[in-house]
């Protein structure tokens, strides 16, 4: 970390303790070293030398996310200026026209925003600031910011190759149309647990919940667009790939007690895919079949259903249309497993709600199971049993 020079100390390495400093101190401190340098220009200044009105660049600062500047502060180093003219050389180059231009600096500010609010909280488990001296935290800071934004680039270039093998790959009638398997999951009862629930649980809860979450849905070809606490939205290219994800979610907390209760909706059909997210009715159907769904069960739209038709690992069954905001008359349907592969299935009890076969028929329906036990025969009793 750079200490300016009336600041440094007569000889070798700064041992006073970070927590002796004054705060806007250490953040001087932590400009300089992250910046390259102190800040020497206002908001003016800077849009003057990058030969761009004023208010662009104050909307280019402001879009990143970054707080509000007085014009006459100086608080803009060459950093600041050398992002403003690469802004600017994207534009000539047709990357960002100016109708785009400002959502991509808006996407860009909130995903490294959420990065680094994550790395400084991980930094501060780490220090202890009423031992750790400056020398130190400089130390450790020069070790570890060329290894956070090595790993950036690679997962940025990684993505990117991702993304295009999506593009390229895809069939053509679909890649067209934006054709996509849209899902939601949600925790049953957040708010409620949350409640009565510590920070440091919350954190755990909803670590679990995310983490696997990522690995169910990039295990199936999928990507998850956005995570919110106590939501996940995903997507997939195939119809079967966001059915199995759905199932799969739900299912593990039959499998692992410790993972929360979620439910599950699902659609499938054109959407909008923009700087990252996702747009559209099917978005929304998505949605609105989670909010309608049980714990532990996963509601699809028709599309989806008729995707799905004819595929032996899935069974599907018409719901009774329900009133939802945006949808008068909503046409869910119920998304399981063949019996003998549901994960719940167990004669010793009745099942949860990953299949619902045999809680929403009760005593005759154990009935049957008994009775074929007894004839040491298997396999998928629903043919018998649906209405």
């Amino acid at each position: 970390m750079s200490i300016p020079p009336d600041q440094e100390p007569p000889q070798g390495p700064d041992t006073r303790a970070a927590a002796d400093l004054d705060p806007q101190e250490l953040v001087d401190l932590l400009e300089v070293f992250l910046l390259g340098s102190p800040p020497t220009m206002t908001g003016p200044q800077l849009a003057e030398r990058a030969g761009i009105p004023f208010e662009r660049a104050r909307e280019h600062w402001q879009s990143l996310g970054f707080t509000h500047v007085a014009e006459d502060e100086v608080a803009f180093t060459e950093a600041d200026l050398e992002a403003t003219l690469l802004t600017e050389r994207l534009r000539e180059f047709g990357l960002a026209d100016q109708e785009s231009e400002e959502a991509l600096i808006r996407t860009v500010g909130r995903t490294f925003a959420r990065l680094s609010e994550w790395q400084l909280d991980l930094l501060a488990r780490m220090v202890d600031l009423e031992r750790v001296t400056v020398g130190e935290l400089a130390d450790l800071m020069a070790e570890l910011t060329p290894m956070a934004e090595q790993l950036s680039l690679y997962v940025w270039r990684r993505h990117t190759l991702g993304a295009a093998s999506r593009l390229l790959l895809a069939p053509q009638s679909d890649a067209a149309e934006g054709v996509l398997g849209v899902g939601f999951a949600d925790i049953v009862d957040y708010t409620r647990q949350s409640r009565s629930l510590r920070q440091d649980e919350i954190a755990r809860l909803t670590d679990a919940f995310e983490g696997t979450a990522l690995e169910i849905v990039t295990a199936h070809s999928g990507r998850i667009i956005k995570s919110i606490g106590d939501e996940v939205l995903f997507v997939a290219d195939r119809p079967e790939d966001v059915a199995a994800i759905a199932l799969e979610l739900v299912e593990r907390h039959i499998l692992d007690a410790d993972f929360p209760e979620l439910r599950a909706g699902a659609a499938y059909g054109p959407v909008l895919s923009r700087l990252g997210d996702v747009f559209g009715p099917v978005v929304n159907l998505a949605a609105r079949l989670t909010s309608s769904s049980r714990p532990g069960r996963v509601l699809v739209d028709r599309g989806l259903a008729e995707a799905l038709e004819g595929n032996e690992d899935f069974r599907l069954r018409r719901m009774r249309r329900t009133s939802v905001k945006g949808y008068r008359r909503l046409e869910p349907w119920l998304l399981r497993r063949p019996v003998g592969e549901d994960p719940e299935f167990d004669p010793e009890r009745l099942p949860g709600p990953a299949s619902q076969f045999l809680a929403e028929r009760g005593r005759d329906i154990m009935r049957v199971v008994e009775e074929r036990q007894s004839r040491g025969e298997a396999g998928d009793i629903g043919a018998e049993t649906e209405e």
